[in-house]
């Protein structure tokens, strides 16, 4: 979807969801590989269960430090395309690109370092511990190809091409339900890997998804060969003026991700079935999330394009009613998410053990409860961060995160030894402390004068 001075009165629910559907989809179809993952693991018993969970926390992380400049890039490239200025699109995506790829590097050799470390003080047995070592290790490549493929995805998300990230993943998944599937329990005469077959699937789909995305770049952009010079006039000069952009939004996801996979790591040690059932309850709660997720992000993408070309007032004004609405709507779908996927326990995870399934049952309250919160903070984090109002979105997120969860998680686990339900719980209360902050903001409107100047 462009914005243009021609359609701006007419930004409607159908605009949005034309943004929308792909991105939910690719992000469904990102979170559900995860999904499938677990469950085609889940048949080796809880303790696999384990030992994918506790590599794929260390793994997540460096996963999330490259969603986040990602997700910096995208809202650069977005403002970048409704200005229409095609240096600043290719100034975007190659130091985003550039960006990631340094990042990824970084977080490889670091996992090198410290990673084996990490997994040998959560994991609850030597066996888990070398089924997390033999994950992870094959797990990084699937780092490398996302630090192409996560970027090459913001810059057509940014540009309204939505659909192509998610074809790519449309390509990946069944590759990587393939290989992972044959690889785990070793069918069609390949070898049983358990669970470092499920990562090697994962690293040949990310790589299938950078080659289909990097090939419709060049095909689409040329790389961008016949455009010369930098938006900011130097090379150097724009990635500081990158950076001093994408920081603020960066570090929000990377504090994210790294409060999630510290929670991971405190979950770790609580009983097996219990760790079992907030690792199995993880990816579907982002699975189910993305509904509100991908709605939020389609909405800041249209409110850069908007502001990039120079619209407020009424007409974005008028677009957010429409835009919160839609957002109501995806919160009702991800409750009604919920509640099947509880009702479903019993079906879906019939190998494991009656306490694991029993805790999942336990968190349906706050899974109806979680998405009206989460949803409506979510749309103001995208529309802050859209208006260049990236440090007080960041403000919020490490706030409540860290004076909050973290401790919170621990003293749940750690000195009180509670259930699995009071642990997941935290989730919506910590939703309901962002909510007055987020809300404040978006009415008090300063964002609606755009990113400064450069």
């Amino acid at each position: 979807m462009t914005v243009s001075s021609s359609s701006q009165d007419t930004l409607s629910y159908a605009d949005i969801f034309r943004l929308a559907w792909p991105l939910g989809l690719k992000a469904m179809m990102l979170h559900g590989i995860v999904v499938i993952d677990v469950w085609l693991v889940s048949a080796l018993g809880e303790g696999s269960v384990a030992a994918m969970g506790l590599a794929a926390t260390v793994g997540g992380l460096l996963l999330g430090v490259l969603f986040a400049f990602s997700n910096a890039a995208q809202i650069r490239i977005a403002q970048a395309f409704g200005s229409g200025d095609r240096r600043s699109l290719k100034t975007g995506v190659y130091i985003g690109m550039m960006i990631n790829i340094v990042s990824a590097l970084f977080g490889i050799v670091l996992v090198w370092a410290i990673g084996d470390w990490i997994i040998d003080s959560f994991a609850h047995s030597p066996d888990i511990a070398a089924q997390a070592r033999s994950y992870l290790s094959v797990f990084l490549w699937v780092v490398l190809m996302e630090a192409v493929a996560q970027c090459l995805g913001s810059y057509f998300n940014g540009c309204g091409r939505t659909t192509l990230p998610a074809f790519s993943y449309m390509i990946a998944i069944p590759i990587n339900v393939a290989v992972s599937y044959s690889l785990i329990h070793g069918h069609f005469g390949l070898p049983a890997m358990g669970v470092t077959g499920a990562a090697v699937g994962s690293a040949v789909s990310s790589f299938t998804r950078a080659l289909f995305l990097g090939a419709f770049f060049l095909r689409l952009t040329g790389a961008y060969r016949d455009v010369e010079g930098w938006r900011n006039g130097s090379f150097s000069a724009s990635v500081r003026r990158h950076l001093v952009f994408a920081m603020p939004i960066a570090g929000q996801f990377i504090s994210m991700v790294i409060v999630n996979n510290i929670c991971m790591l405190i979950y770790a040690k609580m009983t097996v079935n219990q760790f079992a059932a907030l690792t199995l309850i993880n990816p579907w709660v982002m699975v189910a999330g993305n509904f509100s997720t991908a709605w939020g992000m389609a909405t800041g993408i249209a409110v850069a394009q908007m502001l990039g070309n120079g619209q407020s007032g009424s007409t974005l004004n008028d677009f957010l009613l429409r835009a919160w609405r839609g957002a109501f709507v995806a919160a009702l779908i991800v409750a009604a998410c919920f509640l099947a996927l509880c009702l479903s326990v019993d079906r879906i995870y019939a190998n494991l053990g009656e306490e694991t399934r029993g805790a999942l049952v336990s968190f349906l309250p706050v899974l109806l409860l979680m998405p009206l919160l989460r949803g409506s903070n979510i749309m103001c984090g995208h529309t802050l961060r859209a208006g260049g109002d990236t440090l007080y979105s960041m403000n919020v997120h490490v706030m409540t995160q860290w004076l909050f969860r973290v401790p919170m998680v621990a003293l749940f686990v750690l000195w009180l030894d509670l259930s699995a339900t009071w642990v997941f719980s935290l989730i919506l209360f910590e939703e309901l402390l962002k909510f007055p902050f987020f809300h404040r903001r978006v009415l008090k409107g300063e964002w609606r004068k755009g990113p400064a100047e450069e």
